[in-house]
């Protein structure tokens, strides 16, 4: 007897033991992050109180959406197992949505294209309006820095460049006839902006290939730039980030600064990128946004047309329309006057 007590007392602090076990192992695996991020429908959000333009119109009798995508880190093996099994989601490396950026460079890209969608959006949208807009150059962007050169070591994406030795420069085009005449293994000094502090940094020119000139610093870099409109005009994003609102943007501009009501009652989203002439351009995670749209019971869903053969938005988006029997009425426009022109045409809701 005594020898089967001690039998059960010992399997129970085994037990105990591998519990221990389980329970350590469960515990750290919650903080563990996994090299993913988890990509679901967000939000659809009205945009009237979001746009202000001054002395605009904002009694419409249907709404204007912008449409966002919920990213989120799968920062453990529980979520990522979510993500691989709920409807609707789509995994994607953390290589892939941000490749080596470090936290602080994403951030400000983020930023940087928030910002130019929004002037885009200011351009594009008073035009159409027939309004004056005046863009005005205010420093070179740095978008990406090529690895394995003197500018990787030294500059950030997001800092923006406003002068090589003593040749100030407003945009790229300047920045890139400067370097024109020299070559690889030459120093130039470097003034630039990050995050509202000046800084110098001298840089070694490298070789550069497919390219006019034979040397440059080893960046990526656009346009920074800012807006001069014959009206003012407030957008309140909050943290909604990246580009791809423009057209929506523009849209409840044109809207605001034109007589009449261009949404005639009906619930009106879209998604797609907008250059400074209204151009349209393909965005990221549309499959994820006409489930957000259907969801809302939006009537019609503006969405970047196909052009080259290597865009897709459009047929993504019809295809998982079809598949699901979204009853949304799906729109491709190339450009913020093929939508403008397909509002005006359309009868007041009934």
């Amino acid at each position: 007897m005594k020898n089967l007590n001690t039998f059960f007392s010992k399997n129970t602090s085994t037990k105990r033991k591998v519990l221990t076990v389980i329970i350590i192992l469960f515990l750290v695996s919650l903080f563990i992050p996994t090299p993913y991020y988890l990509y679901r429908p967000g939000s659809v959000e009205e945009l009237g109180s979001k746009v202000t333009v001054e002395g605009g119109e904002k009694d419409t009798s249907g709404n204007l959406y912008l449409t966002t995508v919920l990213s989120l880190r799968a920062s453990n093996i529980y979520y990522l197992a979510y993500g691989m099994f709920a409807p609707h989601t789509d995994l994607r490396k953390v290589k892939e949505v941000r490749g080596d950026l470090s936290n602080e460079e994403y951030n400000r890209l983020l930023v940087h294209m928030m910002d130019t969608s929004q002037n885009h959006a200011f351009a594009a949208g008073l035009r159409a309006s027939g309004e004056d807009v005046k863009v005005k150059p205010n420093g070179v962007f740095v978008r990406d820095i090529r690895k394995e050169t003197d500018a990787k070591k030294k500059l950030e994406v997001g800092d923006v460049i406003h002068q090589v030795d003593d040749q100030p420069v407003n945009q790229a085009s300047e920045f890139l006839e400067y370097l024109s005449h020299k070559k690889a293994g030459d120093q130039v000094e470097i003034t630039f902006d990050r995050d509202g502090t000046v800084k110098k940094e001298s840089i070694e020119l490298v070789s550069l290939q497919n390219s006019m000139n034979k040397a440059g610093v080893g960046i990526v870099t656009e346009n920074q730039f800012n807006i001069d409109t014959s009206r003012t005009v407030n957008i309140n994003a909050g943290d909604i980030g990246g580009p791809s609102a423009g057209l929506m943007f523009s849209l409840e501009i044109y809207n605001q600064a034109t007589p009449g009501d261009l949404t005639k009652g009906y619930e009106i989203a879209g998604t797609g990128t907008i250059d400074l002439d209204g151009n349209v351009g393909q965005i990221g995670g549309i499959q994820e946004k006409i489930v957000a749209v259907e969801r809302a019971g939006i009537d019609i869903f503006f969405c970047p047309a196909d052009i080259q053969e290597y865009d897709t938005n459009e047929k993504d988006v019809k295809e998982v329309a079809e598949k699901e029997g979204f009853k949304v009425k799906i729109v491709p426009v190339k450009t913020l006057q093929e939508a403008i022109d397909y509002l005006e045409a359309l009868p007041p809701k009934q």
